[in-house]
């Protein structure tokens, strides 16, 4: 009974956080301190650098900052993905 209690918790923290790695822009735009123009900063961000490993990589995008992070890092999960980073010629 106790094993089924804590799946079911890891589930609902599962699918209530933003998993930022596969969210969309209207998931993105749903946490604390991101409006449409952040949103798309991320998906970009990780279009061109690949997917995010850990939460405090979030602070390389653009107006995007500690605080932000303390705000939602119970709204957010990172999974794995396998998306790499595109190259871009002549940067």
């Amino acid at each position: 009974m106790k094993k089924l209690l804590t799946m079911l918790a890891l589930a609902t923290y599962l699918f209530s956080s933003v998993d930022i790695n596969h969210a969309n822009i209207k998931e993105l735009s749903s946490l604390k301190g991101i409006g449409e123009a952040k949103a798309k900063s991320i998906t970009l961000y990780i279009k061109y650098n690949g997917c995010f490993k850990d939460i405090s990589e979030l602070t390389k995008v653009k107006g995007i900052g500690q605080s932000f992070i303390k705000k939602n890092e119970l709204n957010i999960s990172i999974l794995p993905c396998k998306k790499k980073g595109k190259m871009i010629k002549g940067i």
